[in-house]
């Protein structure tokens, strides 16, 4: 079977069709490489595999499966990634863009991202140099087991977050449920 490579917009009401597009592009690239995108409201791909939402069993087995995850810099997402194994493709969703209302997955994409437990994306041409990279690694050289650090940080974020509300700083909205598991927000 040939490699996958996932990529998880989230459920966000906002398109993320920049995401979806530079998963075309790299599915045309490699059509030896079974792309899945879980594309939620934003256009479906016309190259990778799309699919608007995933069926929570589907999504653990694509997550255990694939040889890279690329994902929107949603935190619970990242860490359900982290847990799998992976040090996902993080491509945070960019307001100016209209894909968020705020910057809050660039910031917690950069923290994370210092301390190597996401690999932040922010050009086309660096995510096809580490999806090609990714494909290029063995099973056993995934993430070592920091899921604990993963959320070490996102506590610490969430903590400078409620501070600055406190403060009267801008609102930030509730995050949405996790992808991989149910129940969880």
């Amino acid at each position: 079977m040939s490699a996958v490579v996932l990529a998880l917009a989230g459920t966000d009401h906002h398109p993320f069709d920049r995401m979806v597009s530079w998963m075309d592009v790299a599915a045309q690239r490699r059509p030896d490489v079974r792309f899945v995108v879980q594309h939620g409201a934003s256009v479906a791909p016309q190259v990778a595999e799309g699919h608007a939402f995933l069926a929570h069993d589907l999504l653990v087995a694509l997550v255990e499966e694939a040889a890279a995850v690329v994902c929107h810099g949603g935190p619970g997402t990242i860490m359900d990634a982290r847990q799998a194994g992976h040090v996902p493709l993080c491509m945070p969703r960019d307001p100016r863009l209209g894909e968020h209302v705020d910057d809050h997955q660039q910031r917690f994409a950069a923290v994370v991202g210092e301390v190597g437990l996401v690999r932040r994306v922010t050009t086309l041409e660096e995510l096809l140099a580490d999806i090609d990279g990714r494909l290029a690694l063995d099973r056993s050289e995934r993430a070592d087991d920091t899921f604990a650090e993963a959320r070490r940080l996102a506590l610490q974020m969430a903590s400078r977050e409620l501070d600055q509300l406190a403060a009267g700083g801008p609102r930030i909205p509730r995050p949405r449920r996790s992808l991989l598991l149910p129940g969880r927000r």
